[in-house]
């Protein structure tokens, strides 16, 4: 009976935490099919070998510390029916430092200390520190590309607006309704979308991407919301990139960096 109530007290313990986890893997794989695996390999070491909850007395910390050690380690799986985007990306990932994007992830997209971040990937904090600006360097110079942003709140707009063309790419348009985001996107094909949930005449961010997408093709796509876990159920397809409402400038400088990364590979390893 004790095995029992502790095997559902760590499955408590993950369970509020593995949206983000799940977020996180798609985010460092750009793909949901293959971060969704690496998760799932957390998931089932953990049931093997649950120690590394009781070296690590935060349980966020502890299941993205297993990831780690599965993500590092070699045979990590990677789906199959991943797209020829997300192939070439993981190519081109191999060139750069190991553990720069993960940290830059980490800090930014989910909010953990340098020293949180130290105890999941296995350093010191220094080196972490290291790493966070090497990420900078390494990632934050990207190909500049076309945004299509989708957001119908007008000031949120304009710091989205402003964010983006600081980092060097095009504004292809700005959207506040799922009619005029097809209408700009069929316009102008976009390399990056940058959308909102919940849009002004009450239709859905998501619906209007997913018509961009079933017309458009393979772009990456950061969404914008106040609830992520809503969009992390594993119910149906999910974005790789999930910006949490209220946002930081750094947030959204990172997530549009890792997207545009993706997005401009194939031109990079041609």
């Amino acid at each position: 009976m004790s095995q029992m109530n502790e095997t559902a007290g760590l499955a408590d313990k993950i369970a509020q935490h593995l949206p983000y986890l799940r977020r996180y893997a798609r985010a460092l794989t750009g793909s949901q099919s293959s971060g969704d695996a690496y998760a799932m390999a957390t998931l089932e070491a953990l049931l093997e070998d649950r120690s590394v909850f009781d070296q690590v007395s935060d349980a966020k910390i502890a299941l993205f510390r297993a990831f780690h050690v599965i993500w590092n380690s070699a045979g990590a799986p990677v789906a199959e029916e991943d797209g020829t985007l997300a192939r070439r990306a993981q190519a081109h990932m191999s060139k750069l430092t190991p553990n720069s994007r993960e940290v830059l992830l980490l800090a930014t997209i989910e909010g953990f200390s340098t020293k949180d971040i130290a105890e999941i990937i296995g350093t010191g904090v220094g080196e972490v520190e290291g790493l966070l600006g090497t990420a900078r360097t390494e990632m934050e110079d990207s190909v500049a590309g076309r945004v299509l942003i989708i957001e119908d709140e007008a000031i949120i707009a304009l710091d989205l607006q402003a964010i983006v063309a600081e980092m060097g790419h095009e504004i292809t348009g700005v959207a506040r309704t799922h009619k005029g985001a097809v209408q700009l996107a069929d316009r102008e094909r976009p390399d990056l979308i940058l959308s909102d949930i919940q849009l002004a005449d009450n239709s859905s961010g998501i619906e209007a991407v997913n018509e961009i997408l079933a017309e458009a093709g393979d772009i990456p796509v950061i969404f914008i919301t106040a609830f992520p876990e809503r969009l992390l159920t594993g119910e149906r397809p999910e974005p790789a990139f999930v910006i949490t409402k209220p946002y930081s400038e750094e947030q959204v400088l990172s997530a549009v960096s890792q997207a545009m990364f993706f997005s401009s590979t194939e031109s990079l390893t041609a």
